[in-house]
């Protein structure tokens, strides 16, 4: 009896590596090996930085508020302290928000935040 070999699943599995692989230069999208191994590090390094993601943008608004804050004659910490205190629910990704459209609005925020 002849052996008998899967080619049907098999051929699918690496269709599906060397789509994901295209765009890479030379045998890293042609080649078997090297395709499977562009990609699966090309998948821990997505992976990785879908986290990293949110770590940056959260250190971009700091950033900005800080900056704003500054301008406005309050330190970050005091300006944050401040809206805590005093009720005031905003995240960092809308006083960043705040802060590079509309200084009139941020500079009340950090008025209020001196307050208390």
């Amino acid at each position: 009896m002849p052996r008998s070999v899967n080619s049907v699943a098999s051929r699918r599995r690496r269709k599906k590596i060397l789509k994901r692989a295209r765009g890479n230069f030379g045998g890293r999208s042609k080649l078997w090996r090297t395709a499977k191994e562009t990609v699966q590090k090309g998948m821990s390094y997505a992976y990785r930085d879908r986290r990293n993601r949110k770590r940056d943008f959260r250190r971009l608004w700091i950033t900005r508020i800080s900056a704003a804050c500054r301008l406005s004659g309050v330190t970050y910490s005091v300006f944050m302290h401040g809206l805590k205190k005093s009720g005031v629910d905003l995240d960092r990704k809308a006083l960043a928000d705040i802060a590079a459209r509309d200084m009139a609005t941020f500079t009340k925020l950090a008025e209020i935040a001196k307050s208390v």
